[in-house]
């Protein structure tokens, strides 16, 4: 099944090419184009702020949401309760937002379309750094949540 998820409200005029250490590799095939939209939740730590976990839902081309982002990374599926569990394989820095990632596949539950995942890509991102200060002493063990946007590409063995 090929499912094109992109919609027009999401789509930039101009698509920035995909740089070439997120490429997936010969042998998978686009199966699910899903733009998301959610928070970024940082926790203050003595080092700074630390990614604690993403809270995102996904959605199809009309704008219903699809399905569901969280901390694993995980993305779950809710037409068919499928889910992917990843591990960020590279990735690449973007001015005023949150890197674009190649996620390959760790484990999967259920037997529906996330089962078949073996990479995912994140795309297009907006907003989702953490912010330059306000995690000090005083903060410490507090959290933000950040709005952020992305677009995720899931791929499948061919």
């Amino acid at each position: 099944t090929f499912l094109a998820c992109s919609p027009a409200a999401t789509v930039k005029p101009e698509e920035k090419p995909v740089p070439a250490n997120l490429a997936v590799p010969p042998g998978n095939v686009l199966f699910l184009k899903a733009p998301a939209k959610g928070v970024q939740i940082y926790t203050c730590k003595p080092e700074g702020w630390v990614l604690k976990a993403p809270e995102a839902d996904l959605f199809d081309e009309k704008g219903a949401r699809i399905g569901h982002h969280s901390g694993g990374p995980t993305w779950e599926l809710a037409a068919d309760n499928s889910a992917v569990v990843g591990e960020m394989e590279e990735k690449a820095p973007v001015p005023d937002s949150i890197p674009w990632l190649l996620v390959a596949r760790k484990s999967s539950r259920g037997d529906g379309m996330f089962s078949r995942v073996t990479f995912i890509q994140r795309l297009d991102t907006q907003g989702g750094k953490a912010p330059a200060s306000g995690c000090d002493t005083t903060h410490q063990g507090s959290e933000v949540r950040v709005d952020y946007t992305a677009t995720y590409s899931f791929y499948a063995a061919q």
